[in-house]
């Protein structure tokens, strides 16, 4: 690929600071404050070194004035002829580009702006960038450019810096949580024998060493309840899942879950945990527990209702799913009331995905303050426990924030009798055409066999809640390097 014309005058000056003696990729810099450290210390603090990317420089005569950045903040620096010598000065501008990096060393003042400044004693090249950067006053607004090259997109738009350092901190918020609840993080295999733990249509991969086809895992349920029957109480996983399905602004095919898993609890115990936890994150997140999210004002400290997905049904397509026993039955009342359903092969799928489908239609986009969904159809949870007065639906319940889901919980399903049937027909289902049921799982069942406790377990997906609390159209804004079709 042929270089352009601001490509070569770069490598030129490549070649010029190594005829100076100048070593254009230096092994280290010694800083002693940030650039955000030192945008707040006091005029006339000396010996102060920074390091950044250079983003803007604007000459006049013998004072330039040079805009750096890092990650977290961005400094003006001041360099002067009469201090640093006209020769070091003549250097400067013959090889330095914006998108450089240089460590400068010096003063701290500011200016007859009032714009806090560092005054360059001495300064040393950083690092020589060969390519310019997307233009300046515009920035990086090609969105799909965005995805594919982060590291732009990060250099470029403050406010992409700010989101990812937010979702970063969001992690760490919810492990020290559940550290000090007393939940272990583990971590459990991401290649898997058996596609199990959720409805959903598995990645298939080859071992070549074992000559077997193994699973990128789709949840990490049932090696974290293994966990559980090995001896563990309180247990949590920050897991990579993959789901070969379809991508949405609000999906992903691979996705970043924390899942969780208590013994001896059920799901109204999680459902404290859940509310606790949010309440805490969102308030050392964003210094308040009530915060603006779209056009709505969401907030996490008041009540948070609990909502029956039959009822939401009935109410929103006037439709009592307890009425129509099979997938067949209600998907004709369905056609019958004029709803369009989006999917491949909307005839092969059971009961439970097809109940699921529909509530995604009608009733998610309703619910915007925080709010429990519960009374799910026992077809969609194949792993949950069955209500004790009411066998048709399970102990689970969804949390929904501004209209999407952001955890999923259960009292889990411990009898291994039962756990058979109902694999057995997701097995059905699946050899029937639905690829999103599960595949018998004769280890799980072997495991569960040597005797479970009581548990409740909950999911929640990291870049969904990132997605919701920061309001951003696609998911892929959440996620540092999105999964995109190659360019050739």
């Amino acid at each position: 690929m042929a270089l352009t014309d601001q490509e070569l005058v770069r490598r030129e000056k490549l070649t010029r600071l190594r005829e100076l003696g100048i070593n254009p990729y230096p092994e280290k810099y010694e800083v002693t404050h940030t650039l955000e450290e030192a945008a707040k210390l006091a005029d006339g603090v000396a010996d102060v070194q920074v390091a950044g990317r250079i983003l803007n420089i604007r000459r006049f005569g013998k004072l330039t004035f040079i805009r750096v950045s890092d990650l977290l903040g961005d400094l003006q620096l001041a360099l002067r002829q009469d201090v640093v010598g006209e020769e070091v000065y003549s250097v400067f501008h013959s090889t330095i580009d914006i998108g450089d990096f240089i460590g400068a060393k010096g003063e701290m003042f500011t200016t007859r702006t009032g714009e806090k400044t560092l005054r360059i004693d001495e300064y040393t090249f950083l690092g020589k960038a060969l390519r310019p950067l997307p233009e300046k006053w515009h920035g990086l607004t090609d969105v799909e450019a965005r995805y594919r090259q982060r590291y732009l997109d990060l250099i470029m738009n403050q406010e992409t810096r700010q989101r990812f350092v937010l979702r970063t901190k969001m992690v760490s918020a919810i492990r020290r949580f559940l550290e000090n609840e007393g939940f272990l993080e583990v971590e459990t295999p991401v290649l898997q024998p058996k596609p199990s733990g959720a409805l959903a249509k598995p990645f298939v991969t080859h071992h070549n060493a074992l000559d077997i086809d193994l699973y990128l895992r789709i949840a990490p349920e049932t090696y974290l309840k293994r966990l559980i029957v090995g001896g563990f109480t309180h247990v949590f996983e920050v897991a990579r899942n993959f789901r070969n399905e379809g991508i949405s602004p609000t999906h992903l095919q691979d996705f970043t879950m924390i899942e969780g898993y208590s013994a001896y609890w059920n799901y109204q115990d999680n459902m404290q945990l859940i509310k606790r936890m949010l309440v805490q994150v969102v308030k050392e997140l964003f210094g308040s527990t009530e915060i603006q999210i779209g056009d709505h004002r969401i907030d996490f400290s008041g009540e948070w209702p609990v909502k029956s997905f039959r009822d939401l049904l009935i109410a929103d397509a006037g439709i009592d799913i307890n009425e129509y026993p099979t997938a067949a039955d209600l998907l004709a009342a369905i056609e019958e009331r004029g709803i369009t359903l989006e999917h491949d092969n909307i005839k092969a799928l059971g009961k439970g995905n097809l109940i699921d489908l529909l509530y995604k239609k009608v009733s998610r986009p309703k619910l915007i303050q925080p709010t429990f969904l519960v009374g799910h159809p026992i077809e969609l949870s194949p792993l949950a426990r069955a209500n004790d007065e009411d066998g048709r639906i399970t102990d689970r319940f969804q949390l929904l924030v501004n209209g999407a889901e952001i955890v999923n919980a259960y009292s889990e399903l411990v009898d291994p009798i039962e756990q058979r049937k109902r694999l057995e027909e997701q097995a059905r289902l699946r050899s029937a055409g639905d690829e999103e049921a599960m595949v018998m799982d004769e280890d799980y069942i072997t495991a569960m066999e040597y005797g479970m406790p009581p548990i409740s377990g909950w999911g929640l997906g990291i870049d969904r809640l990132a997605q919701v609390l920061l309001n951003t159209e696609n998911i892929k804004d959440c996620v540092l390097f999105p999964l995109m079709r190659p360019v050739d």
